[in-house]
């Protein structure tokens, strides 16, 4: 039986992962800055902010069962490299670093349980930027590489580590954003299925198959869509 932590599972794709590991049978560790947000029934609220240091070492002392890490928390803040820093650093601090932060605190709990996996929540962004999104793209690319290394860092000690990457899912941070979106549910369960297939990438939709499929080819093809000269 699984026994998994979930970063920002008080809504979105995180709520949808609790859900879908609920109805799998698991038992299911739901991280939030205010657990007081957390309306699922059967999960055991977690108070956490991936930011800090403190409260996410009290959560790997506290969920010392783990075999399963959902590292889902994110933010996107709109923000352009060239324009306010304070912006850009906050994307790093929580979809990089705070990440990070939760694979070190929580891979000791993973090799004592035999091993386990690690979901990093990463996104087509991380193969390509649009204007709106060059903040977020930086910080996402660096979490999917982040996957890469870790995956070579965590294998002596049998951990798997597995890389989501979707576009727009029917969330809140989608709010306002126009375009075809994927309902989270299926997110969820298409992402659960590859972890327990074993596979190290997850491609959610036809949207983030074909930006990864363009990175082999001349960008200009890609991003003249976006080019004004």
């Amino acid at each position: 039986m699984t026994t998994a932590l979930i970063t920002g599972a008080n809504r979105g794709l995180g709520r949808h992962f609790a859900a879908e590991l609920l109805a799998r049978g698991a038992t299911v560790y739901a991280a939030a800055r205010d657990p007081q947000t957390l309306d699922l029934p059967g999960v055991r609220p977690v108070t956490l902010d991936i930011t800090d240091p403190d409260a996410v070492a009290a959560a790997a002392a506290l969920a010392g069962d783990v075999d399963l890490l959902i590292n889902n928390a994110g933010i996107s803040t709109g923000a352009p490299l060239l324009g306010d820093l304070d912006g850009v650093r906050a994307e790093m601090d929580v979809n990089f670093w705070g990440t990070l932060a939760m694979v070190r605190a929580f891979a000791p709990v993973l090799a004592a349980n035999g091993g386990g996996t690690i979901v990093n929540i990463a996104s087509a962004l991380s193969w390509f930027s649009a204007p709106g999104a060059g903040a977020y793209a930086v910080s996402k690319a660096a979490n999917w590489n982040m996957s890469n290394a870790l995956r070579l860092e965590l294998a002596a000690q049998g951990t798997q580590v597995t890389s989501v990457h979707l576009g727009l899912a029917d969330t809140d941070m989608a709010r306002g954003i126009q375009g075809p979106k994927t309902d989270p549910a299926v997110v969820a369960r298409r992402t659960l299925d590859a972890v327990e297939a074993g596979d190290l990438e997850v491609v959610v939709d036809e949207w983030s198959a074909m930006v990864k499929a363009s990175l082999a080819e001349d960008p200009r093809a890609f991003y003249d869509r976006f080019l004004t000269v």
